[in-house]
């Protein structure tokens, strides 16, 4: 019971983060450019970190390590697929061709958040330490989305209020793929294959997703501003690994 009100709370609180595209209703343009690419390198730095010393690193002590790794690839794999024919995959400046059609968008994010769902439910059946760090590698990816999605919908033609709530629902999916994990999980040896599964997704995400955005930015000042964020997301996932004895 325990364990179920751990992978609840979770995904609640990953469906909340829809919500933060409230935030630029009061922001300026400049101002959001200032926060979204804090948070790409944040959110680069804590999927990255939490694919190799918490997901893999605790696959590895589960299982040998060619099996793992295979599962790492096909996570890789799959995202990729996600990705290229759904249309889904971060764009913080909010105005992508691939997301011209907004419905397309909330349906590619309404699976992914499922998937979401279902790799936190499998971190906690592990333990909570494993848990709680994929639950924050999550959201801290999800907060540069959301703001981007956001824009996106308002972008395509959604009112501000509509592309709020349509955010939301499609973000709540995590919530049903949580229950859907814990409780076909619960009763099977799945849950350790799955975080080398969802550590290769991370690691797509964070490498072919957000880096390149790094990249992007001409000003070195910037750059490196970025790039200090990236390395508190790395540190934040370290010290959350020892702080839970993971």
């Amino acid at each position: 019971m325990r364990t179920l009100l751990w992978v609840m709370a979770a995904t609640v609180a990953n469906s909340a983060v829809a919500l933060a595209g409230a935030i630029t209703l009061a922001c300026s343009k400049r101002t959001l450019n200032r926060l979204l690419n804090a948070l790409v390198g944040f959110s680069a730095g804590t999927l990255l970190a939490g694919a190799f010393f918490h997901l893999i690193a605790e696959s590895l002590e589960e299982m040998l390590a060619e099996r793992a790794f295979y599962l790492v690839f096909a996570g890789f794999i799959l995202f990729f697929l996600i990705e290229r024919f759904l249309h889904w995959h971060h764009c913080h400046e909010g105005k992508c061709n691939v997301h011209a059609f907004s419905y397309l968008l909330l349906f590619g994010d309404a699976i992914h958040n499922f998937i979401d769902g279902i790799i936190i439910a499998a971190s906690f059946l592990v333990n909570a330490g494993i848990g709680i760090a994929t639950t924050l590698a999550v959201i801290s990816h999800e907060l540069p989305q959301e703001f981007s999605d956001f824009a996106v919908l308002v972008y395509g033609g959604f009112e501000r209020k509509k592309a709020l709530f349509y955010n939301l629902v499609a973000q709540m999916t995590s919530i049903v793929g949580g229950l859907v994990g814990f409780f076909f999980i619960a009763s099977s040896s799945l849950a350790i294959y799955l975080l080398p599964f969802a550590a290769g997704g991370f690691i797509y995400i964070g490498a072919s997703d957000l880096v390149p955005e790094l990249h992007r930015e001409a000003n070195l000042k910037k750059s490196m501003f970025s790039f200090l964020f990236f390395l508190l997301g790395v540190a934040f996932m370290v010290s959350i690994k020892h702080v839970f004895g993971n």
